[in-house]
């Protein structure tokens, strides 16, 4: 059987409503494998840390822009300054009461080079009025069968017609869906269906600017600790928001702000960037509430089905069209977060972890949590915004770094929300997770 690992749980906490997804989840073990990517000529032999780190299979694959849009298949939709968008519907749905017309765009097949065993998609859209988009997808095995395809989301930036969710279950033959991420037994490629719709007869359009999927297949364990990078020492001015001063906020949006670990560590990414909502936006916030742009934050990704606003995608999509760019993939190692610190792109880490396992965290333990890395001490040791603290003052925290290594890797698979704008460009290489 394979190794068992903590399922992270988007929220605050184990004690807090809406924190606990599922069992605990398998991921199968890797069998011994070559490096994803051969280093270049000249270049220094990897420490055995790093190659086991290098284990860890993880690609992801993006379309975003005209070029991309048009290898797929366009049923109805177009291209407009890069984005796509419904031309001309091929068919209408009933949904929730209402009908829409729909178009559609379905990816070609991606084979990411070893038979991934999960998939998370991430996507940047923008749903005016009634109108959204609906994200699916389908995968092939080795010997040629091909599942159904499965919905991953069901999103609306708003929540005034639409009801965004996620559809867990749909083991119907090779897959399945937990909240957010599509599992497998092991599956040679896979297809992104996006499907657009809107009121029918109405004249506006959904519109896409990107979608993403990041693939992976890993170890049981974190394995050896990293070793500090180029980050040493770096630790980027990010903005300090406390999940706790929203306690009791809301409820009915996964329990109440103090399980919004999630829409707070990303809410403190786009304070970063100077790119929080406009006050507008978050007006109907009762007057008093501290940081009310994090009750909007908490609203704009909530899921209607898992009952939280954890949801990895869901985040990334609300981040998006605010920051410019988002979307969610996995980093093997403190080593390669380190990467994007010396890029000016703080990082969201989804991480897990037990009774002892994570020294001076606000939250004794958790089934799953969300914070901001920011820096690294001198001595390699990770910087972060943990919202979980009860104050303001008390969220910048330096972390072990074993410690926090093995809570994100073992915890997550190294799940993590890359948000950046357009003075922040990705660190270049070829590492395929990015």
């Amino acid at each position: 059987m394979p190794a068992q690992t903590r399922r992270v749980t988007p929220g605050a906490g184990v004690t807090y409503r809406g924190s606990v997804r599922f069992p605990a989840l398998a991921l199968l073990t890797v069998l011994p494998a070559a490096l994803l990517v051969a280093p270049g000529p000249g270049a220094a032999a990897p420490a055995p840390a790093e190659q086991r780190q290098a284990a860890r299979q993880i690609a992801y694959h993006q379309w975003d822009d005209g070029a991309d849009w048009r290898r797929g298949t366009m049923a109805g939709v177009r291209v407009g300054k890069g984005r796509l968008m419904i031309k001309a519907p091929q068919g209408r749905r009933r949904y929730q009461g209402t009908t829409y017309d729909v178009a559609h765009w379905t990816s070609p097949w991606v084979r990411p080079g070893f038979d991934l065993t999960r998939l998370i998609a991430s996507w940047s859209a923008t749903t005016p009025r009634d109108s959204w988009i609906e994200i699916r997808v389908r995968g092939r095995a080795a010997g040629g069968a091909t599942s159904s395809w499965d919905v991953l989301g069901r999103w609306a930036a708003g929540d005034r017609f639409v009801k965004r969710r996620t559809v867990s279950g749909q083991g119907d033959d090779l897959a399945s869906v937990n909240v957010d991420t599509w599992q497998t037994a092991g599956l040679r490629g896979y297809q992104v269906r996006l499907t657009l719709l809107r009121r029918s007869g109405a004249a506006y359009t959904p519109s896409v600017d990107a979608v993403g999927a990041m693939t992976s297949r890993l170890p049981d364990a974190a394995g050896p600790t990293s070793k500090p990078g180029p980050a040493a020492g770096r630790t980027l001015d990010v903005p300090r928001f406390s999940q706790m001063v929203h306690r009791g906020h809301y409820p009915g949006w996964g329990g109440g702000g103090q399980a919004w670990c999630s829409p707070t560590s990303t809410s403190m990414v786009l304070a970063y960037y100077d790119a929080l909502p406009r006050k507008k936006a978050y007006e109907w916030v009762p007057a008093g509430h501290t940081d009310p742009w994090v009750d909007l934050a908490a609203r704009r990704t909530y899921d209607h089905d898992y009952d939280g606003a954890g949801n990895w995608p869901f985040n990334t999509a609300y981040a998006a069209p605010l920051a410019g760019k988002a979307f969610v993939t996995r980093l093997r190692s403190l080593r390669e977060a380190e990467r994007f610190i010396v890029a000016g792109i703080p990082v969201v880490a989804s991480i897990a972890f037990g009774p002892g396992e994570l020294s001076g965290a606000p939250i004794s333990s958790t089934n799953g949590h969300l914070l901001v890395i920011v820096g690294f001490t001198k001595s390699g040791d990770p910087v972060v915004n943990d919202p979980a603290a009860t104050t303001r003052s008390g969220v910048r925290r330096v972390y072990d770094r074993g410690q926090l290594e093995r809570a994100w890797l073992e915890g997550s698979g190294g799940t993590t929300y890359v948000i950046h704008d357009r003075a922040h460009p990705l660190p270049a290489g070829s590492q395929r997770n990015w």
